[in-house]
């Protein structure tokens, strides 16, 4: 009855804001261009919560992608302005990413420090290392080769569906590719089921023979590959990489994540649930946009949704016990 009345609340909040922008936007919200548009807004954000939420399956959370998605971002340009291959500043963005997150897996899974305070250490380290290698300035387009940009901007045509000019762009298809996979992960494979084992009772999990250790340097090691992938998504959207351009990703992440939470019977994060929150931080964050209410009150506004999902979570976890 009380997870009815928690997922009743949710989607009943999600469409009051779609009703509330349908109704202050009539002539644009709702409309087939500016609903891709969306889909194109959030697909990096739907990267980073969608392997978000194979870390916090296990009860972790990992605060350090926001940082490791701009130093993915400036790894490659940087490559690029080197003149090395597209394929190489790829490769090694994403090689960066894994190596990052399965840097953090250790801090937390061998050394024991609490998933906070290591994965907000590492932040400032890929932070500093961005600024560091970049000299702290922005990478601009003319450095950055022409095909790797023009894959953001492009897309699949429509025009057969009756949307004369619009096109699904392939940012959106890669992010429902990433959230495929960590589906499939998670909910189809026997790591996956692990993951959720380790999350339910960690010394259970242990005792029964699976080798958590491992299994929680692997799911940080994908978080960070799934950071560094929207680094690069990031950075061939805006033609550009600076070593701040992710920082906006890690709460945005952490929220949506929660706000998914709060659909699961047992407060317990998944893929799916997880993909609503990040849709309902993307109309809300399109909708305040185009009222051109001022971006502060945004901000106020995913705090107090963090909060609010948190403090539900927290209490269905609670109930469980």
């Amino acid at each position: 009855m009380r997870h009815g009345l928690r997922q009743a609340g949710t989607l009943l909040g999600f469409a009051g804001i779609i009703a509330f922008f349908a109704w202050q936007l009539p002539d644009t919200f709702l409309t087939p261009r500016n609903l891709i548009n969306i889909s194109q807004q959030l697909s990096m954000l739907a990267v980073v919560a969608a392997t978000m939420t194979i870390v916090m399956v296990m009860g972790d959370f990992d605060l350090s992608v926001g940082s490791m998605a701009s130093l993915a971002g400036i790894v490659a340009a940087m490559l690029f302005v080197a003149g090395y291959p597209v394929w190489v500043g790829l490769g090694a963005a994403l090689l960066v990413g894994f190596c990052g997150g399965v840097f953090n897996g250790v801090l937390v899974s061998v050394f024991g420090i609490l998933p906070f305070v290591a994965t907000l250490g590492t932040l400032t380290v890929f932070s500093g290392t961005a600024f560091l290698i970049s000299d702290g300035r922005t990478i601009f387009g003319r450095d950055i080769p022409a095909g790797f940009s023009s894959f953001a901007r492009g897309g699949v045509p429509l025009d057969g569906l009756g949307l004369e000019g619009v096109a699904l762009p392939f940012l959106t298809l890669c992010a429902a590719a990433v959230i495929f996979a960590c589906w499939f992960l998670l909910h189809k494979t026997v790591p996956g089921r692990r993951l959720y084992a380790i999350g339910g009772n960690r010394e259970a999990a242990r005792l029964s023979g699976i080798n958590v250790t491992w299994l929680r340097i692997l799911a940080f090691g994908l978080t960070g590959l799934g950071a560094a992938t929207a680094g690069l998504m990031l950075a061939a959207r805006v033609a550009s990489a600076n070593p701040t351009q992710g920082a906006g990703l890690m709460l945005d992440a952490i929220a949506a994540v929660f706000l998914g939470m709060t659909m699961t019977r047992q407060g317990e994060p998944r893929v799916l649930y997880t993909l609503v929150g990040v849709v309902m931080l993307g109309i809300l964050d399109n909708g305040l946009t185009q009222m051109r209410v001022d971006s502060y009150v945004r901000e106020i506004l995913v705090g107090l949704i963090v909060i609010t999902a948190v403090g539900v979570a927290s209490y269905s976890k609670a109930r469980r016990r």
